[in-house]
């Protein structure tokens, strides 16, 4: 496959396709978010694996000042609002928390309970992440996830977390991403790799573990946690979580950023984190929602991150922009709910531009932050602000929208389905 990759030339931007017309909208139970992290966002980092891992100059670019979320989060929240968003995930911060392994902070505690308010001081609701990817450095004295104690310990922390923000109306996110993290810890050295399968086992039972407890702290909170999509190899990489984790999600959240099929094979880039150098394949988030009705039908699905990176928020050499992305995403959401599929929300990835896990290049904010070189971190709208309030206001596209970018040719989203029904008929 990779050298069929390597070997096969993107096909050009399609204005227009030939796709059916859009349905009359997502309906007005379906929830609209935008989402942040912790480390990614919040600027002035405790000390932790990720921390270590830019300080010791594993990374691209340095951390800096970070977006500085921790002390513009009214303002970045009040953002979101304007947008008329109904949920706000961000995460809480083992790492800020829980400094030291006997020591909990009440101040940043605090810092917390008032990002809570906010939120819901706006009518959104809040969406916590309790692990996007940071535990704190004693943690990572100790081995990180390959130590026998960490699950414990993490489960420690979420209690204490889920116990203190129990009945503030929140969905919650229990390890985002986990499979990503795993190769972002091998990545950087947090894990050998004999070890990556006992850190996904110790991350699935404590998946489990704090399931049930949130559960019993907070009867009516949903709780998932949100699987990365990689195109053609979702049974794999879902047997080694999701598939575990099954009968303990309350919703099955999804993260869409890319398709593979035999027009498009940009996908590659991923391989080296150049997202931005990826042609957005729309369609395949239908197959991906699709493919989750199918094979959990018992679920719905949540798209908890979806959206486009610019190089640096320079404009795209396709001229493709994030207002089409957005439409375009959003109209086969639409399609797949029309066909079957129970998605009950999505959010934007993310509210301003963040650290991508090593470098500011890729840009995915609906507000962009030239964090390295612009001292008052100001926060200037991108298209997709505007596109994005009209979408949420009409709940969806309009009924005779047709996307910018056309369907992929033999997606490869969730194969054969996605190859041999492109449109779902």
């Amino acid at each position: 496959m990779l050298a069929l990759v390597l070997a096969v030339a993107a096909a050009p931007l399609v204005a227009g396709s030939p796709a059916q017309a859009a349905p009359t909208g997502l309906g007005a139970d379906f929830e609209w978010g935008v989402a942040t992290s912790g480390f990614q966002s919040e600027g002035s980092p405790p000390d932790s694996n990720w921390s270590r891992y830019v300080s010791s100059g594993k990374t691209h670019d340095p951390y800096g000042s970070g977006p500085d979320f921790r002390h513009r989060y009214r303002e970045d929240i009040a953002r979101a609002a304007a947008l008329g968003v109904d949920v706000f995930r961000f995460s809480v911060e083992w790492a800020r928390v829980q400094p030291t392994p006997d020591g909990w902070d009440e101040a940043e505690f605090a810092y917390y309970d008032e990002v809570i308010e906010e939120i819901r001081g706006h009518g959104m609701k809040p969406m916590i992440t309790l692990d996007h990817w940071v535990y704190p450095g004693w943690i990572a004295d100790r081995g990180g996830w390959a130590d026998p104690d960490t699950p414990a310990r993490w489960l420690t922390n979420a209690e204490r977390v889920a116990l203190r923000y129990a009945g503030a109306g929140a969905d919650w996110i229990t390890f985002n991403e986990p499979t990503v993290f795993v190769q972002k810890e091998l990545t950087f050295g947090g894990i050998s790799l004999p070890a990556a399968p006992l850190m996904l086992d110790r991350m699935v039972g404590a998946h489990r573990s704090i399931y049930d407890t949130i559960h019993r702290l907070d009867p009516d909170a949903r709780v998932s946690s949100n699987v990365s999509y990689i195109p053609a190899a979702m049974g794999a990489v879902d047997s080694v979580f999701a598939d575990r984790v099954r009968d303990k999600l309350d919703f099955l959240g999804l993260d869409y950023y890319y398709g593979v099929s035999l027009d498009n094979l940009t996908a590659a880039a991923a391989v080296t984190d150049a997202f931005y150098d990826i042609r957005p394949q729309p369609d395949g988030i239908y197959h991906a929602a699709m493919y989750y009705a199918r094979k959990y039908p018992e679920l719905p699905i949540y798209v908890v991150e979806n959206g486009m990176p610019t190089d640096n928020g320079a404009p795209r050499p396709d001229g493709y922009t994030r207002s089409d992305h957005l439409r375009d995403h959003i109209y086969w959401l639409g399609r797949a709910r029309a066909d079957g599929a129970d998605v009950i929300g999505y959010n934007y990835w993310s509210i301003t531009d963040n650290y991508e896990w090593g470098t500011y290049r890729p840009r995915f904010g609906l507000y962009t932050v030239d964090t390295l070189t612009d001292p008052t971190l100001t926060r200037r709208p991108t298209d997709g602000v505007a596109a994005y309030r009209d979408l949420i206001a009409a709940g969806g596209v309009p009924v005779d929208y047709r996307p910018v970018m056309a369907p992929a040719f033999c997606s490869l989203v969730s194969p054969p389905q996605s190859c041999l029904s492109p449109t779902g008929s």
